[in-house]
C-alpha cells in the first residue's frame, strides 16, 4: 500500500504548544518500503513462534537479533522476557525544565491460547496464536527503531522502545513500569504511544479519540453459600443456583437504573458454576463477573456498590455471599492534546480519509492504561484486514480466524517514528 511522504521537519500540531521550528529529519514513505521486507519477514517468524505470557524466550530472542548491530542500549527485565531499547538523539537539547526530553513508543509481544484456524503458510501449530496481533505490534516497533536510528544524528532528545510481554491478562506493562520502562532514558518520558491492530478494520486506517478510550476491567467473584438437600424437596434446604440465577437477572436492573448511560457500566456474568448432580441442591453456587467501567468515577463506584447489592439480595433470599473484588486494569484514558497530535500527525503522513476520530469508547480493555495513568500520552487502533477479504468475511481479534495483513507495517513503522520524532522536536522547542 502506498503512503504520502513526510517532511523533513517537524510540523506537526495537535497541541496548546506553537509548531515546532527546531530541525529534524525524519523518515519518508520511501524509507518505510526500504525497510518493509525484513518487517514482514520478522512478523512472520513472530506468529510461526508465539508464546504467551510473561516468559517469551523465542519472542526476545527474535527481537534481539533483529535490532543487532544498531547504535542503541538495551536492557532485558529481571522478572519478565521484556526488552527495553534507548535510541539516544544526536541532536539532544534541553528542555524548559532542563533535562532532556524522551518519549516512549510501546509494543506487546505475547499471544494467546487459541488454536489458529486462519490457513496462513505461516500459521502457528503449537495451539497459541497471535490472535490479537501483537506480532505486527512487535514488527511495527521494530520498523520505527530502524527508521529513527537512521535519522538519529539530528534527533533532539531520547526515544525508548518498549517490547512487552504479558499484555494478554498479565499485567506485562504494570511489571516493566516496577522495573523502570518509564526512567530507562534517564528524566521520566515527557509522552507515551502505542497503537494496536485490528483484523476486522479497514487496511490502513487509524483511529483514536481525546479522553476516555478503553474501558477498565474489574472482575467479581460471588460464592452463594446455601444448604444442600434432594432435589425432590428443596424446601428443605437453601438453593444457592436460584439464588445465582436470580442474581444474573439483578445485576442488570441494577446497572440500568443505577448509573448513567452516558458514563456506563457493563456488567456481564461470564461464569456460573454449581451443582454435581440433576436430583441435588448443592451447598454453594460460584458466578464470576466481568465489570466494565469508562471512568475513574464509575470504576469506583462499581467496587463500592456490587459486592453490598449482592450480598443484601442473597440475604434476602435466607443465604449468604462471600464476594472477592479485583480491580485488573483502570480505564485507557488518553491525555486531549496527546489525542490531538496523535491525530493530526496520521492525518498529516496519510490524510483525512484514513482517519477516524471515534465518537465513543471501546469495550475492550489494555494495559497501556498502566503507562497512560503515569505519563500523557496517547493510544489508538490501525486497521489490518486483509485487503481483498469481504467485510463480511473478517473476524475480529481474538478469533481463530483472526487474519491480520502485514502489509501495513511500513505504515505503522512510519507513523510511530513520525510521533516520537515531531513529539520530540515539540518538547525540545518548548
Amino acid at each position: 500500500m502506498s503512503s504520502l511522504p513526510s517532511t523533513s521537519t517537524d510540523t506537526a500540531a495537535g497541541d496548546d504548544t506553537t509548531t515546532p521550528t527546531t530541525p529534524i529529519h525524519l523518515p519518508t514513505a520511501e524509507d518505510a518500503a526500504d525497510i518493509a521486507p525484513g518487517l514482514v519477514t520478522l512478523r512472520r517468524a513472530l506468529h510461526e513462534n508465539v508464546e504467551v505470557g510473561l516468559d517469551l524466550p523465542v519472542t526476545q530472542k527474535l527481537v534481539l537479533e533483529a535490532i543487532e548491530g544498531l547504535d542503541i542500549e538495551v536492557s532485558t527485565g529481571e522478572n519478565l522476557s521484556s526488552i527495553i531499547v534507548v535510541l539516544r538523539g544526536g541532536a539532544r537539547k534541553e528542555d524548559s525544565t532542563g533535562v532532556v526530553p524522551a518519549v516512549l513508543l510501546r509494543g506487546d509481544m505475547d499471544g494467546l491460547p487459541v488454536t489458529e484456524a486462519t490457513g496462513f503458510d505461516f500459521a502457528a501449530t503449537s495451539g497459541r496464536m497471535h490472535a490479537c496481533g501483537h506480532d505486527l505490534h512487535t514488527a511495527g516497533l521494530v520498523g520505527a527503531l530502524k527508521l529513527l536510528h537512521r535519522d538519529r544524528e539530528s534527533l533532539p532528545g531520547d526515544v525508548v522502545f518498549m517490547f512487552q510481554p504479558g499484555e494478554e491478562g498479565f499485567d506485562g506493562a504494570g511489571k516493566m513500569i516496577d522495573e523502570g520502562v518509564l526512567d530507562a532514558a534517564g528524566p521520566r518520558v515527557k509522552a507515551a504511544f502505542g497503537i494496536h491492530v485490528s483484523a476486522d478494520a479497514d487496511l490502513g486506517v487509524a483511529s483514536s479519540r481525546p479522553g476516555s478510550y478503553m474501558a477498565a476491567f474489574s472482575k467479581m467473584t460471588i460464592t452463594v453459600h446455601g444448604k444442600g438437600t434432594h432435589a425432590s424437596r428443596p424446601a428443605t434446604g437453601k438453593d444457592p443456583i436460584q439464588v445465582g440465577a436470580m442474581l444474573v437477572g439483578q445485576l442488570q436492573e441494577y446497572v440500568t437504573r443505577r448509573f448513567d448511560i452516558f458514563d456506563p457500566l457493563v456488567v456481564t456474568v461470564g461464569q456460573f458454576n454449581g451443582g454435581t448432580a440433576p436430583n441435588v441442591v448443592p451447598d454453594f453456587a460460584t458466578l464470576v463477573v466481568s465489570v466494565r467501567t469508562f471512568s475513574e468515577t464509575v470504576t469506583s463506584r462499581a467496587e463500592a456498590e456490587l459486592p453490598n447489592l449482592v450480598r443484601d439480595l442473597v440475604a434476602a433470599h435466607g443465604l449468604s455471599a462471600e464476594v472477592e473484588y479485583e480491580q485488573i486494569l483502570p480505564p485507557t484514558i488518553n491525555n486531549d492534546a496527546e489525542a490531538e497530535f496523535f491525530l493530526s500527525t496520521f492525518t498529516e503522513l496519510f490524510g483525512e480519509e484514513r482517519t477516524v476520530r471515534k465518537a465513543n469508547p471501546l469495550p475492550g480493555s489494555e494495559d497501556f492504561s498502566r503507562v497512560l495513568d503515569a505519563v500523557p500520552g496517547a493510544y489508538g487502533h490501525f486497521g489490518v484486514a486483509l485487503p481483498n477479504l469481504p467485510v463480511d468475511e473478517r473476524e475480529a481479534n481474538h478469533s481463530p480466524r483472526a487474519r491480520h495483513s502485514d502489509d501495513g507495517l511500513a505504515d505503522q513503522a512510519l507513523f510511530l517514528a513520525h510521533l516520537a520524532g515531531r513529539r520530540l522536536a515539540q518538547l525540545a522547542e518548548n
